[in-house]
């Protein structure tokens, strides 16, 4: 058994749905872990509660409107508070930080990732954007620093666990599973019509609501697919997906003798959670454990990719590549926005995300600087995309 030695932790995103269950498994292990950065976007009620209860050394609130409310909340705490994304990159270097959980959702956890890499500091990486953004180079820097990046997402980490011990036997393919999420088996004319509210009744999965969501347009899983092609060094014909609706089987790996290894477990976030936070030990936890009593059958699928673009697209990405997925994701962000604010429909977001890939400008081996100017343009083409056919729709709605 591995000793572990105690780690401090910097939690980026502790308001969101993965930054609280993370809390969860470190309220379990007190002995393994200790809190010492904690950061929310906006959420500055949960923020502050956060505080009382774990004491970390320094909180910050992203957005600058919010520090003195947070600030004067806290006065009689001995924890410092700071405010702004300057800041998010600022914490991550402290001496007294061991490990980062990136946990905020989007484009906004590149830069402070960047900065956690390069200052050393292991990453428990949650936010599959970093990677769908700037894959190339967040590896790059990682293996110049020695930085070990440890998958949170639960696909992720169970093709991480599916090739611990496997030194040395290359993978054929690995295989992505998908829930099919709540529109599962739908055509594109009933899903013309659904609803935020319809999207975001996830069957299995308890999460955020933009990852939920991606989830139901199978964004996420295009999304995880670049995102593996990164982590585990693979080409995009060695990365497969199937839809299985009971998400127990959480990956696969296919070696080339054809022998396959999966890792099972109920939907739960926790134990990808603590095992990232406490590689390479499998800490005890009483987490609930499967019993394949209560799941008689296990179904597998294709999954729709004429229904459902996103998937298609996020591949289509990936085989371009350069500042391409950058582009994808900005636009996905922007219509998942509008989406939840009835101002584009389902299908539609496919549309814009598409047209915004198809006019941006190809930078074949990008740059920061690159990446972050197709992520602006991205932004600010889908915005004006998304403002056209709302008004489109509102000529139409007028007769």
């Amino acid at each position: 058994m591995y000793q572990v030695t105690k780690r401090r932790i910097a939690i980026l995103g502790s308001t969101g749905s993965i930054g609280t269950q993370a809390l969860e498994v470190i309220d379990a292990q007190r002995e393994c872990f200790d809190v010492n950065v904690l950061t929310a976007a906006t959420n500055a009620d949960l923020l502050i509660e956060q505080a009382k209860r774990y004491m970390p050394q320094v909180v910050v609130i992203a957005k600058d409107s919010l520090y003195a409310y947070v600030k004067k909340q806290l006065d009689a705490w001995p924890i410092q508070v700071l405010a702004g994304c300057a800041a998010m990159e600022e914490v991550v270097l402290r001496d007294d930080v061991d490990m980062v959980l990136t946990a905020v959702v989007g484009f906004s956890g590149l830069k402070p990732t960047i900065a956690a890499i390069s200052a050393g500091k292991d990453i428990a990486l949650a936010n599959k954007e970093t990677l769908v953004v700037a894959g190339e180079l967040i590896m790059r820097l990682a293996r110049k620093h020695g930085t070990r990046i440890l998958p949170v997402d639960s696909e992720h980490s169970a093709i991480f666990q599916c090739l611990s011990g496997e030194k040395g036997n290359p993978i054929e393919k690995i295989i992505l599973t998908a829930s099919g999420g709540p529109f599962r088996g739908k055509d594109p004319l009933f899903l013309s019509s659904v609803t935020k509210r319809e999207a975001l009744k996830h069957p299995n999965w308890s999460m955020g609501d933009k990852i939920t969501i991606d989830s139901a347009s199978l964004m996420n899983k295009g999304l995880e697919v670049i995102e593996a092609k990164w982590l585990f060094d693979l080409d995009a014909d060695q990365i497969d997906v199937v839809v299985h609706p009971q998400s127990v089987v959480h990956s696969l790996v296919q070696f080339e003798d054809g022998s396959i290894k999966a890792q099972l477990g109920l939907p739960d976030m926790k134990i990808p959670i603590q095992y990232a936070l406490s590689y390479p030990e499998r800490l005890k936890s009483d987490f609930r454990r499967f019993d394949f009593k209560g799941f008689p059958s296990l179904g597998f699928e294709e999954p729709d990719k004429a229904s459902f673009r996103n998937l298609d697209l996020a591949y289509r990405a990936m085989n371009l590549g350069g500042n391409i997925p950058c582009a994808l994701n900005a636009a996905n962000e922007i219509v998942v926005a509008a989406f939840l604010k009835d101002q584009i429909g389902f299908l539609e977001m496919s549309d814009v995300i598409e047209e915004v890939m198809a006019k941006a400008a190809f930078v074949e081996q990008p740059k920061l600087e690159d990446y972050l100017s197709t992520d602006q343009w991205a932004r600010e083409w889908a915005t004006k995309l998304v403002t056209k056919n709302k008004i489109l729709h509102q000529t139409e709605k007028n007769g």
